[in-house]
């Protein structure tokens, strides 16, 4: 059966717009710098260096946890395991909201899609921006998994200041490791990177709590927190400015970072704590000496 050379050009144009759509994604969406990281030999952060670029941008996330996944999903897009990448209903509530109000009011944008904003560091929102964010987030959802999507959501959503990625944000706001954050603080992670410019830790602190606080309620009406979590999250207070990152191993991080260890995970043979025990027995010596002139100390173990 001959096809006609009508025919032929709607093949010809069908496998050429296959062949740019599958091929025409780029492997790798984040050329930026990362921090320097050092992990103890139970793979805690022992000391952390900042990136080229002056941020704390922590290595992408291996996985997210499942409470800080619930509260960016219920925050951010609710029916991000749904939609292809782009979510119709959204979008046209976003128009009508924005028809009705005579100003751009909400983006209607998917998680998908503000991924690759972010990728793109964030080009001027127009609706020609729009369209070409709708494509490629359907593009993206055939190279990418949900749950690598939301990884680099997390690892890369902006939380204001210097700080990118979630994890970079649990040690500068709460000082501790992004696993071991409550409720709340994963709930202030998740509404920060809506306006990192205009809320957080230490500015507009009451937006910031209304914020965290409606997201933890609609949490509790979605039975995701059940009523005892509800209500002593509401009484944990906002952080009030960023923490110091771990420098536990300050020689061993500089040393890493000058031989191939920048921007990567390290991983060290090193006990955390006796490390932790034997700096402060050393920062206590040294205070002693220091009438002598002498500012430095070294112990060998």
């Amino acid at each position: 059966m001959k096809l006609s050379k009508q025919n032929k050009r709607k093949w010809i144009g069908l496998i050429l717009f296959s062949f740019i759509f599958y091929w025409s994604f780029p492997n790798d969406l984040f050329d930026v710098p990362y921090s320097t990281l050092i992990n103890d030999d139970t793979g805690q952060l022992l000391s952390a260096k900042i990136a080229e670029d002056g941020q704390w941008r922590f290595p992408d996330l291996d996985s997210v946890p499942k409470a800080l996944e619930a509260c960016i999903l219920y925050f951010e897009d609710e029916y991000f395991y749904a939609h292809p990448g782009v979510n119709p209903v959204s979008l046209s509530r976003a128009i009508g909201q924005n028809i009705s109000s005579g100003k751009k009011v909400s983006g209607g944008s998917t998680i998908t899609m503000q991924v690759l904003r972010l990728s793109r560091r964030n080009p001027p929102r127009t609706y020609w921006e729009k369209v070409k964010e709708m494509y490629s987030a359907i593009r993206m959802e055939f190279s990418y998994s949900k749950a690598e999507i939301l990884k680099l959501y997390a690892s890369h959503a902006p939380y204001g200041g210097n700080v990118v990625g979630a994890e970079a944000a649990a040690w500068r706001y709460f000082n501790r490791p992004l696993h071991d954050l409550s409720w709340a603080e994963y709930a202030t992670l998740a509404v920060l990177p809506n306006a990192p410019s205009l809320i957080r830790p230490g500015k507009n602190s009451k937006i910031l709590k209304a914020k965290r606080d409606r997201l933890l309620k609609k949490l509790l009406l979605n039975e995701v927190i059940d009523s005892t979590t509800y209500s002593l999250s509401l009484l944990e207070n906002l952080p009030e400015k960023p923490s110091n990152l771990p420098s536990n191993a300050s020689h061993l991080l500089e040393y890493i970072s000058n031989n191939g260890g920048s921007g990567h995970r390290n991983q060290s043979t090193i006990d955390g704590d006796l490390q932790k025990r034997v700096t402060e027995s050393l920062n206590t010596y040294v205070k002693h000496l220091q009438d002598n002139s002498i500012n430095n100390a070294s112990a060998m173990i």
